[in-house]
């Protein structure tokens, strides 16, 4: 019996976690590799609803002011993602942004690194 196959929902929060984590890692040229390997607007979308769903899950627990200047924030990466809704390398962009965005939250919600990975549900390093 096969396992059933991945939704585009998980694939997407998994690839957004994966991308988190070579980012974490110090692995920015594999996280751009990454990126780049989506070529489908489909896929980009999903990636970025992860980060999406990750960034509101930390923002609540920032302070009012972090939270407010996070939701700019996320109101312009709003603006971008709709800006290039049918332009591939304009979502690579926008996910790009969104991971960088949900890498600045997650610092400022969470300024010890054990705790921080644990917050974005990344593997312990080692």
């Amino acid at each position: 019996m096969n396992a059933p196959a991945e939704s585009p929902v998980d694939l997407g929060a998994r690839r957004a976690r994966e991308y988190l984590h070579l980012l974490e890692a110090g692995r920015t040229e594999d996280a751009g590799a990454l990126v780049e390997a989506l070529t489908e607007t489909r896929d980009l979308v999903f990636v970025g609803a992860g980060f999406t769903a990750l960034a509101r899950g930390l923002r609540s627990t920032l302070p009012p002011a972090a939270r407010a200047q996070a939701n700019s924030r996320q109101m312009l990466l709003g603006q971008l993602r709709d800006a290039n809704r049918s332009d591939v390398g304009g979502l690579r962009t926008w996910v790009r942004r969104a991971g960088e965005e949900v890498a600045t939250v997650a610092r400022l919600a969470e300024p010890e690194p054990v705790a921080r990975r644990q917050l974005l549900g990344l593997p312990s390093a080692g």
